[in-house]
This record gives structure tokens, sequence and C-alpha cells, in this order.
């Protein structure tokens, strides 16, 4: 699988400024089949240093203040992104940004889950709804479902899957962030539903455990691999996929 963007004008990723989001913006940048637009947004743009020296040095890429989490900086980005994307529209947003906050049975509190459930299922939804007049606008134009026309990829884990929280699949403690993302997919699949009449793509996808911040030093994918495979997929997402939940080769995952 490669990865191929050419006939996807524009690509909104959140969580910019590091990890996987990081990555995203390098890889799409450095292949040879890459999107017209590539927007990067950070919650603090100043103080991403590596993305700002990518953005430098290509033109092509736009880098955005944006707090997933606040209204008002929703809104303000919609504006920016409609001044950039045009009569087009926006072919794909990717909800990647994510907090990941220590939470098993003895130290959860009220405050870590109502903070990561803001950050990793509201936020996509009112990002997503925030900016469908531009992700509708890309969809008038296009014909097959896929970024070539409009999409909405959910950035989930496979730790949101309920069915593989059991046994072996359960050794990771989190009741924050496995929640968060369980319901996360639960949204993906309501958007898929409710957007299917205008054939935009909705997808939760999980980029794999990888060796990030969040991720830890432990894990078997480095960020490089995830992305080439996590992209690849993304490229090759048709109408048959339309609310699925998979993973970074493509497999489909157990809700």
């Amino acid at each position: 699988m490669k990865i191929n963007f050419s006939k996807c004008h524009s690509v909104l990723i959140t969580g910019a400024s590091r990890g996987l989001g990081l990555q995203m913006v390098r890889q799409l940048l450095y292949s040879p089949n890459r999107p017209q637009k590539i927007i990067a947004t950070a919650r603090n743009p100043a103080a991403a240093q590596e993305l700002q020296e990518l953005a430098k040095s290509h033109p092509n890429v736009h880098v955005l203040p944006l707090d997933v989490t606040s209204d008002s900086s929703v809104d303000a980005a919609v504006q920016s992104v409609e001044s950039i994307v045009g009569t087009d529209g926006l072919n794909c947003l990717i909800n990647n940004a994510a907090i990941n906050m220590t939470s098993e049975l003895d130290t959860v509190t009220r405050d870590a889950m109502m903070k990561t459930y803001e950050s990793n299922t509201v936020a996509p939804l009112f990002m997503t709804k925030a900016f469908l007049p531009l992700l509708r606008r890309a969809a008038a134009e296009g014909s097959d479902m896929g970024i070539q026309r409009a999409a909405v990829i959910n950035v989930s884990s496979v730790l949101g899957s309920v069915q593989l929280n059991w046994g072996e699949g359960a050794s990771y403690k989190s009741y924050a962030y496995r929640t968060s993302k369980s319901a996360l997919n639960m949204v993906t699949r309501c958007l898929a539903m409710d957007l299917e009449a205008e054939k935009i793509l909705c997808v939760a996808l999980h980029p794999g455990w990888v060796r990030t911040d969040m991720g830890g030093p432990t894990a078997p994918l480095s960020p490089e691999e995830s992305i080439s495979s996590v992209l690849s997929v993304i490229s090759e997402l048709t109408e048959k996929h339309h609310g699925g939940y998979v993973d970074y080769t493509g497999k489909s995952l157990p809700w």
C-alpha cells in the first residue's frame, strides 16, 4: 500500500505539534502524491518548533492555532480554513488531538474522566459539526466516497473496543482513555448514519500502539511505521469502510 493523496486537495490535522499528528504532516509533505494543502493545528503553534520549520520550507503547509475544546477557537479556525480552501471546501478532516490522564480504579477522578471525554469524544464531534459546511462544499464536487470527496477520520484506539477489553486485552488500565475512545467510536457511527446521504465518509481508525509521549517507550511501532500505514489506509478508504472501525493495517476491529 502507498500513500496517495493526489486527488485530495486539502487535509486538516488536529494535534499536529508533536507525536502522530506531526508525523502525519511530515509524511504527507514528503509523499510524491501529497495533497495540495495541509492545514496543521496546534494549541500553541509558537512552541511547535518542528511544525514551524516544516511550514517555513513548504508553502503548502498552513499552521493554525486551535484548542479543540474551545468553541471560539474552533470558530476562528473555521474562518481561517475557509480562507485557505475557498470554494473547493475541505476534503479530509483528521481528528487526531487527544489526551490521556492516569485513571486506574484507585486513582481515577471525576476531573480526569470529564476532561478526557471533553477532549477525546466531545471535541471531535463539535469539530466535525463546525467544519461540516466546508466538508459539504467538497462533497458536492465528488463522485465516489473517499478522501478525494469528503472524509472525517476520527483517530480512535483498540483500547476503545469493549469486546477486546478482557483477559490479556485488559492489561492496560485507564477508565478515562478507554471510555473516551469507545464513545468516540459511537460518535463516528452516529456521524456515518447522519452524513451517509451526503456521501461524507466517516471512519474510526486505530493507529497502533506507538512509541510517542502518550504510547510510551515500550510500544512496538515507531511513529514512522504507524503513520505510513495509517495514511496508506486512509488513501484507500471507500464506501465499504463508511461507519467502520479499522486499524493501521486496514483490518476491521470488533466494537
